[in-house]
């Protein structure tokens, strides 16, 4: 039997080795160290048994094609960018675990009726320029080319970086899989969250990526001595904004829908120990895989907000920032990754992410499904990022098996 956790692991760190700073992962799309590990990937595909090449949004595509040349691909990957300071696992797991299966079935002489592309897609974190999902939005047909007008700090013209990565910034649109062309599409990718750990498992099947809704709160009060306003006479921001913060955490623990709901910036001013706080912003985010109950919460949450600042006699400002739908997986891909799951061995549980991922941009244009692999602590976004050797191999195995098993879904499956 093939061993597949160590050899994976081993060239893991290798790829961790491509990084703008010695010591520390940080690989931005369309640096220098994108570049180099992109083609150390296509090398590593090209031994695979696969055609490697970079597509025009600068993603690295390797096809190993299937028993008749040419026909439509089962499309598997993740993205190689990375924030600054990362962990070795986030996407790069599930690009270079698709590239061990590949070779296994190029090892083998197999050839499934159908061809399969491996993608390593740049630009899923959004660190460089303000867009995300570059490469996987071009792929599924969904790029939006005024990202290529979009600067990075230092002024740098996506498009611009494009060209000088090797991609082709006038040529992204033929980069778009036409009809007929690809199955669906499969991730791959560590959970980055505690749910599998604690249930003693080292995988799940994803139900759906959660929508999200940000909200950029102000609340106008009166700043006012610390020692001299009575309480009863207080317009405390600070005070009403703790209290907003625990009536979202209250919506979101009360629902049995995978609802959370985070205050993770808040600020207040004028930020002396001896006054009274007369104005704060703070954020909110609230996600669930399901956009009726998202909205529905976000409702439940500002009406909330609506009745503390009016108790209180805070002014409310509420922006909404950002708002994106959930993608849920389709239900036939699922029922394929359980079934592999299942024939590994492994009580199938099934979760939604919380996080988004490249999988996002192929909702509703091909069947789509994802497979979280147990991470240590749930941490990710960090180089405490950590998982086994056995649940490396573990999840090769099962993305053999789901190659093995797969039967075609039509787009509403």
């Amino acid at each position: 039997m093939t061993v597949f956790g160590a050899d994976l692991m081993a060239r893991l760190d290798a790829f961790a080795g491509f990084t703008e700073e010695p010591g520390l992962l940080t690989r931005l799309f369309l640096t220098t160290q994108h570049r180099a590990a992109a083609d150390w990937l296509m090398e590593l595909m090209g031994k695979a048994g696969m055609n490697a090449r970079l597509d025009p949004a600068g993603t690295v595509v390797g096809r190993y094609e299937g028993t008749v040349p040419g026909a439509p691909a089962l499309l598997i990957g993740s993205h190689i960018d990375t924030v600054r300071n990362a962990g070795r696992y986030d996407g790069n797991l599930g690009v270079l675990a698709a590239v061990a299966a590949v070779a296994e079935l190029d090892r083998r002489g197999e050839r499934p009726p159908f061809a399969i592309e491996v993608l390593g897609f740049g630009d899923e974190e959004g660190v460089r320029f303000p867009v995300t999902l570059t490469g996987s939005r071009a792929v599924a047909g969904r790029f939006d080319p005024a990202a290529l007008e979009t600067r990075d700090r230092d002024g740098v013209r996506m498009a611009d970086a494009l060209r000088a990565f090797g991609g082709d910034p006038e040529a992204i649109a033929t980069a778009a899989r036409k009809p007929g062309e690809a199955l669906a599409f499969l991730e791959l990718h560590i959970e980055q969250g505690p749910v599998l750990e604690a249930e003693g498992l080292p995988v799940g099947i994803v139900t759906a990526i959660n929508g999200a809704t940000r909200f950029a709160v102000r609340l106008r009060g009166m700043a006012g001595h610390a020692g001299t306003v009575p309480m009863a006479l207080r317009r405390d921001a600070l005070a009403a904004a703790a209290e907003m913060t625990l009536a979202a955490e209250r919506v979101a623990a009360a629902s049995e829908s995978g609802l959370v709901a985070t205050v993770g910036r808040i600020e207040a001013k004028p930020g002396a120990v001896n006054v009274i706080p007369g104005e704060v912003v703070f954020t909110l985010d609230v996600r669930a895989p399901e956009d009726a109950v998202r909205r529905d919460a976000c409702a439940a949450i500002l009406a909330d907000f609506e009745g503390i600042a009016a108790r209180r006699g805070v002014e409310l400002a509420v922006e909404t920032t950002h708002d994106a739908a959930a993608a849920p997986c389709s239900p036939g891909i699922r029922r394929q990754i359980e079934a592999a799951v299942v024939r590994a061995g492994v009580r199938p549980l099934s979760l939604p992410s919380g996080a988004g991922h490249d999988a996002m941009a192929f909702a509703g244009v091909l069947p789509m499904g994802m497979l979280f692999v147990r991470c240590k602590g749930g941490i990710s976004h960090n180089p405490a990022e950590s998982i086994t050797s056995e649940d490396a191999d573990l999840a090769v195995r099962i993305l053999l098996d789901i190659i093995r098993h797969f039967e075609h879904e039509t787009p509403t499956a």
